[in-house]
């Protein structure tokens, strides 16, 4: 099969419109029919069908779609591989990353890497995990740092360190007058993320199972890291990382409202296709985490 076919297939099998393959790969419509017509007459099987105003891959196309991914990877990471041969600490390195590790973790990390190899690019993609998973399995990626998940076959993960959530608030907050419990909690008003995202699903979570109302939201922000100087000015309670409370990094005004039940523990990893070649830099860039972290 030629790789260039396969590279249409895949462009085509994603935006399931032959029409729209044809800009993104600046191909006229009849080369990518012949494209797709070699492949069937190789596959001995239709690979297409049609959808509405559009198409969708058979059982067939499902099974090649799988297979032109793995061979993409395999010329791709030949290729980093023999450019890398005595290049040492050089390249570029592709890293997702979710916000509260872009902020905390990332900058020591980024500092050391250049200073050892100063010839290194690193482009990084800061997101929620659902958002830089598709990418790191299309390839896009070269490494995810996030919070940890069901495993998944196909890929390593590698615990970094543990994050933990709490409450918090303006330390002029009227709530640190006494003792609070979760109940009382409840009538207050907040600034969380909104619903769907994890840690507001799981701080809703936690009220249901103690059959308390929800928490009151009065401001919603898509932005984890935009709620901590948000409550500063604002003196609502919200639901952030301990990181923002202690340490170098800790926000001024801010303090952690002790309550029972209400911390919610999650662990950030770092995420690469197990199979996969890692350049040196990207190698050590992993390492340069582990370290960093265990030493936090």
């Amino acid at each position: 099969m030629d790789l260039r076919d396969l590279r249409y297939f895949e462009t085509i099998a994603e935006l399931q419109h032959l029409g729209r393959a044809t800009t993104k790969l600046h191909r006229s419509q009849p080369a990518l029919t012949s494209s797709i017509r070699r492949l069937e007459a190789q596959c001995g099987a239709a690979l297409f069908e049609k959808s509405g105003r559009g198409i969708r891959l058979t059982e067939a196309g499902k099974v090649l779609q799988k297979w032109a991914q793995r061979v993409r990877f395999d010329v791709d990471d030949a290729k980093r591989e023999l450019s890398s041969i005595g290049a040492g600490l050089s390249g570029h390195v592709r890293l997702g990353i979710v916000p509260t590790a872009a902020q905390f973790l990332l900058p020591p990390v980024a500092r050391q890497l250049l200073q050892e190899a100063p010839g290194v690019t690193l482009h990084t993609v800061v997101g929620l995990v659902d958002t830089l998973r598709p990418q790191l399995r299309a390839g896009e990626l070269d490494l995810m740092v996030g919070t940890e998940s069901a495993a998944e076959p196909g890929y390593t993960a590698q615990v970094l360190a543990e994050d933990m959530i709490v409450v918090a608030a303006s330390e002029r907050h009227e709530v640190f007058k006494k003792p609070v419990t979760l109940k009382e909690l409840a009538h207050q008003a907040w600034a969380l993320q909104p619903p769907g995202l994890p840690t507001r699903d799981w701080l809703d979570h936690t009220f249901d199972r103690k059959r308390l109302p929800r928490p009151r939201v009065q401001v919603e922000a898509t932005s984890l890291l935009a709620l901590p100087a948000l409550i500063v000015e604002t003196g609502l309670l919200s639901f952030i990382s301990r990181h923002h409370l202690q340490g170098q990094a800790r926000i001024r005004g801010l303090k952690e409202v002790p309550v029972q039940g209400a911390t919610m523990r999650r662990r950030l990893v770092v995420t690469h296709r197990a199979n996969s070649f890692l350049s040196p830099a990207a190698q050590r860039l992993v390492e340069l985490f582990v370290r960093s972290a265990s030493a936090g």
